[in-house]
C-alpha cells in the first residue's frame, strides 16, 4: 500500500471531521465551546464516548500487549465497570446539583481557591501527559509506514497532527467534539471488527474454532492468582480498574465535560453506565485481535517491527495491516480506525485543557463580554503547542509498552486527585490550604519511590495499578493531618 494512498486516506478523513464542524459551530461562543448548551443527546455522547474512552493507545498497544499480559487486561476492564457506576451513582449527582463546568470548581467551595488549583493542575498535567502518550503512538505509526518514505521528520508530522485538531476543535469545543466522536468511534469498532475477520480469514479456523484452539489458550488465561507479588495478579487489576475509572473519568474534566453536556442528571447517569457496560465486549474483541495477530505472526513469521533496537509490539498490528499483503482494503480500514480512535480522545483532550485553565486559572467568566472569546482562543492555540513540544519529548523518553507506560503514569498523576475528591466527600473537615500543594507532592514523590523499591521493601511485591489507590491514600492522610479541628463545615 503506498504512501500516496495512505496520505490521501488521512486527508479525506479530516475533511469528513470539518464538515461536522462546519455544521456544529457556527456558533463559537464560550457557552457552546464548554458546555454544548446541555442539550446533547446522551445515547449519542455514550456511543462517542466509546472511541474517547478507548483511543488509539487501546487500538493498537492492548492487542500488542496480549504477548506480555495474555486477557489480564480483562480484570481492569471489569473494574471499570464498577468505577462507572461509582461515577454515576456519586460524583455525576454533584456535579450536576452544583451546576459545574469546570469539575475542579467542587474543589473551590468545599476547601478554597488553593485546592481548587492544586486540583485543576493535576488534571492539566495528567491530561497532557496522557492525550501525549495516544498522539505519540499514531504520530509514530504514520511516521513509520508514510512519512518515513518521503523522509518527512517525526517534528512536522506531531505539528501536522496537533494542527488539524486544532482546526476542528477551534470553534465549536465539546459541540462540535460530541458528533465527530460518533463518526469516529463508528469507524473504531468497524475496524477492529473488519480486521478481525480478515485475520480469520488468513487462518485455519473460524471464530468459534480459533477460541477453542491451542493458539488461541497460548494467550488467553485472564485469571492470575498464584502469585500477589505479579503485577498481573487478578485483584490488582481488578481493584486499579475500579480506582483508574473512577479517577481517570469521573475526575477529569475531560470525560465529565462530556457528560456534562447532557440535558439532566438522568441523561447523563444512563450514558456512564452504558458506557462501561459496553467497554466489555468491545475490550474483548480488541484482545481477541491481539490473539489473531500474534497467532498470524507466528504462522507466517512476520518479524515485529524494531524502532532503535527495541522490539515494539505496539507496530505489530499496523504491521501485519500495512505491509503483509493482506489487501488494500486491510490497509484503508487500519488507517481509518486508527485515526477515529486517536482523534476521538485528543480532540476532547485539548479542548478540556482549554476549558480547565480558561476557568479554573484565568477565571474567564468574570473577564469582559469582548475579552472572552480572544482569551479562550489564545489559550487553545498555546496549549495545541504544549501538546506538540511534549509529543516530541517522548520519541526519546520512552521504551515500554505505551498503554502500560500509559497506565502507570496516570496512577501517579490522578492520586492526588483521587485523596482531595474523597477527602472533600467524605469528611467535614476543613484544611489548612497552604499545605495542600505539600501533601499532593509528597503524596506523588513517596508513592514513586515506593513503586520503584518495592520489591526490595515488601519482599519481592511488584505493585500493579493500585499504586494509584495508595497515592491517593497518602493524600487523604496528608489533609487529615492538615485539618482544621474545630473547623468542619456545615451540612
Amino acid at each position: 500500500m503506498s504512501p500516496f494512498l495512505l496520505l490521501s486516506i488521512v486527508l479525506i478523513y479530516f475533511a469528513l471531521l470539518m464538515g461536522i464542524t462546519y455544521l456544529t459551530a457556527k456558533d463559537d461562543s464560550n457557552q457552546v465551546f464548554f458546555r454544548a448548551n446541555r442539550n446533547s443527546p446522551w445515547y449519542i455522547v455514550a456511543f462517542g464516548m466509546i472511541g474517547a474512552s478507548l483511543s488509539g493507545v487501546t487500538f493498537i498497544s492492548v492487542p500488542g500487549w496480549v504477548d506480555s499480559t495474555q486477557f489480564s487486561y480483562m480484570l481492569i476492564v471489569l473494574g471499570y465497570f464498577l468505577g462507572y457506576l461509582t461515577i454515576a451513582l456519586l460524583l455525576l449527582p454533584l456535579y450536576y446539583k452544583m451546576n459545574l463546568t469546570s469539575i475542579y470548581e467542587y474543589l473551590k467551595h468545599r476547601f478554597g481557591p488553593k485546592s481548587h488549583k492544586t486540583g485543576a493542575f493535576f488534571f492539566l498535567l495528567s491530561r497532557i501527559l496522557i492525550a501525549s502518550f495516544r498522539l505519540f503512538l499514531v504520530a509514530s505509526v504514520l511516521q513509520y509506514f508514510i512519512l518515513d518514505a518521503w523522509q518527512i521528520p517525526f517534528e512536522l508530522t506531531v505539528v501536522l497532527s496537533i494542527l488539524f485538531i486544532w482546526l476542528y476543535t477551534v470553534r465549536g469545543g465539546i459541540k462540535t467534539i460530541v458528533w465527530t466522536d460518533t463518526l469516529q468511534t463508528f469507524f473504531m469498532l468497524l475496524a477492529v471488527i473488519l480486521a478481525v475477520v480478515i485475520l480469520l480469514q488468513q487462518l485455519p479456523y473460524d471464530l468459534k474454532e480459533f477460541v477453542g484452539s491451542v493458539d488461541f489458550e497460548k494467550y488467553s488465561k485472564t485469571f492470575f492468582y498464584e502469585d500477589i507479588n505479579d503485577r498481573k495478579h487478578w485483584l490488582k487489576g481488578l481493584l486499579g480498574g475500579i480506582f483508574i475509572a473512577i479517577a481517570m473519568t469521573g475526575l477529569d474534566q475531560d470525560n465529565m465535560q462530556k457528560n456534562l453536556t447532557c440535558k439532566n442528571l438522568k441523561d447523563a447517569q444512563k450514558n456512564v453506565i452504558t458506557l462501561g457496560l459496553v467497554l466489555i465486549p468491545v475490550n474483548l474483541i480488541f484482545l481477541i485481535l491481539g490473539t489473531l495477530l500474534f497467532t498470524y505472526a507466528q504462522q507466517y513469521q512476520v518479524e515485529i517491527p524494531m524502532i532503535d533496537g527495541k522490539v515494539k509490539t505496539d507496530l505489530l498490528f499496523p504491521q501485519i495491516a500495512l505491509k503483509e499483503n493482506l489487501g488494500t482494503g486491510f490497509g484503508i480500514i487500519f488507517i481509518l480506525g486508527l485515526m477515529a480512535a486517536a482523534y476521538s480522545s485528543a480532540d476532547s483532550a485539548l479542548t478540556s485543557l482549554t476549558t480547565s485553565f480558561s476557568i479554573d486559572f484565568m477565571d474567564i467568566d468574570s473577564k469582559e463580554k469582548g475579552v472572552k472569546k480572544r482569551l479562550r482562543k489564545r489559550i487553545h492555540l498555546i496549549f495545541s503547542g504544549v501538546l506538540v513540544l511534549v509529543i516530541i519529548s517522548y520519541k526519546y523518553l520512552l521504551q515500554d509498552n505505551i498503554i502500560s507506560s500509559l497506565l502507570l503514569v496516570s496512577s501517579f498523576t490522578y492520586g492526588p486527585l483521587l485523596g482531595l475528591f474523597a477527602f472533600g466527600l467524605f469528611t467535614k473537615y476543613k484544611i489548612y490550604e497552604k499545605w495542600v500543594w505539600l501533601i499532593t507532592v509528597l503524596s506523588v514523590l513517596i508513592s514513586y519511590l515506593l513503586n520503584t523499591y518495592s520489591t526490595a521493601l515488601f519482599d519481592g511485591y511488584n505493585f500493579g495499578y493500585e499504586i494509584l489507590i495508595l497515592n491517593g491514600l497518602l493524600t487523604f492522610v496528608g489533609l487529615f493531618l492538615i485539618r482544621q479541628k474545630n473547623g468542619k463545615r456545615k451540612n
